[in-house]
């Protein structure tokens, strides 16, 4: 004789009922919403067109924009309301002319999202976020928040042989993760924590800061991170050390650990962290797990000290700067730059 009392089986039964309904509801909604998207997105694209093909016809173009555009803008808000402001017909007029092909455009991405894309001028860079942004599931604030803080330069400084190629393959397929060094990214930007840049930081409050503000640091980890926690001891003949922040990275299988330093890169730390990784790769990766990764972040390395202390490890070890502010752009795409001209010019020499 069952022991459950009829109305617990009821209940039961009531919970399961709405748990399926609500799936139903749910989906239905995501549906409705990317259905709506993808008008709206048609609808925009369209006036954009119609936008273009009536500017070819018209004498004065200059004119065109000052005085058409405005008088458009007032009819249209006058018959269907907000929306139709002289920038937002700008907006669909340029949505048009950068996206001639309209079956080129994803349905997982918003207006807004394209608002902000369309602010990118150089369309290796536009492409790049834009994969990104689909990718990732990035919304617009993240997108923003991706292009403030120079992700696309930020990625290819990080990347030791950058080349045309590389910039190429970066826009056309976004950030392909395919082995360790892809998660990279030199310098990470925590401007997000708000800690005073002209104050010294201790290591603690670096990390509890990060704690608190862990949805934030995903974000500027990249995709694939799962956070697992902080201080996780590991014990070596009766010695205990603790690992500063552990990850687990479900693109590329491993586990990342990283340990922060309020200092310089020094020799120091890659042996205390290639100490952890032998730890993690014998006690506690699983027998599908790829070999961990390690993460030195630092306020400075030079060149020199990071080829002698990270070289000739059998670990994945990487050591990058952090910035608490979000860089000076023009200063990074310099950078670029120069990284591109110095491979042309070897490219010339050979």
């Amino acid at each position: 004789m069952s022991n459950v009392r009829p109305e617990s089986m009821e209940r039961i039964t009531t919970e399961t009922l709405v748990t399926e309904i609500r799936t139903v509801l749910q989906n239905a909604r995501n549906n409705a919403a990317r259905q709506v998207n993808s008008e709206l997105l048609a609808a925009y694209w369209n006036i954009g067109r119609i936008i273009c093909e009536h500017e070819q016809t018209v004498p004065d173009r200059a004119d065109y924009g000052k005085r058409t555009l405005k008088e458009l803008s007032r009819a249209l808000t006058k018959e269907f309301g907000k929306g139709f402001s002289v920038s937002n017909l700008q907006f669909m007029r340029r949505f048009y002319q950068d996206y001639p092909i309209q079956q080129t455009l994803s349905v997982k991405l918003s207006w807004s999202h394209y608002c902000e894309l369309l602010t990118i001028s150089d369309r290796e860079k536009r492409s790049f976020y834009e994969k990104e942004a689909v990718t990732a599931g990035w919304s617009v604030r993240e997108l923003q928040r991706q292009i403030e803080s120079s992700l696309f330069e930020r990625l290819l400084l990080s990347r030791r042989e950058a080349d045309r190629e590389e910039v190429m393959a970066l826009a056309l397929k976004g950030n392909e993760i395919a082995k360790p060094s892809d998660i990279i990214r030199d310098p990470y930007v925590f401007e997000f924590l708000g800690l005073p840049e002209d104050k010294p930081v201790l290591e603690s409050d670096l990390e509890a800061s990060l704690v608190r503000q862990i949805e934030d640091f995903l974000l500027e980890l990249g995709r694939g991170f799962m956070f697992v926690g902080t201080q996780q001891r590991i014990t070596v003949n009766n010695t205990h050390y603790y690992v500063d922040m552990v990850f687990y990275n479900k693109i590329l299988r491993a586990y990342v650990l990283i340990e922060l330093k309020t200092t310089k890169l020094t020799p120091e730390a890659a042996g205390q962290i290639n100490l952890y990784l032998n730890y993690y790769a014998a006690e506690v990766n699983d027998a599908d797990d790829n070999p961990p990764i390690g993460i030195i972040l630092c306020t400075d390395k030079d060149a020199v000290t990071a080829e002698y202390a990270l070289g000739g490890l059998s670990n994945n070890i990487f050591a990058s700067r952090y910035v608490l502010y979000m860089p000076e752009k023009q200063q990074l795409i310099a950078q670029v730059q120069a990284v591109l001209d110095r491979w042309e010019q070897k490219s010339q020499e050979k």
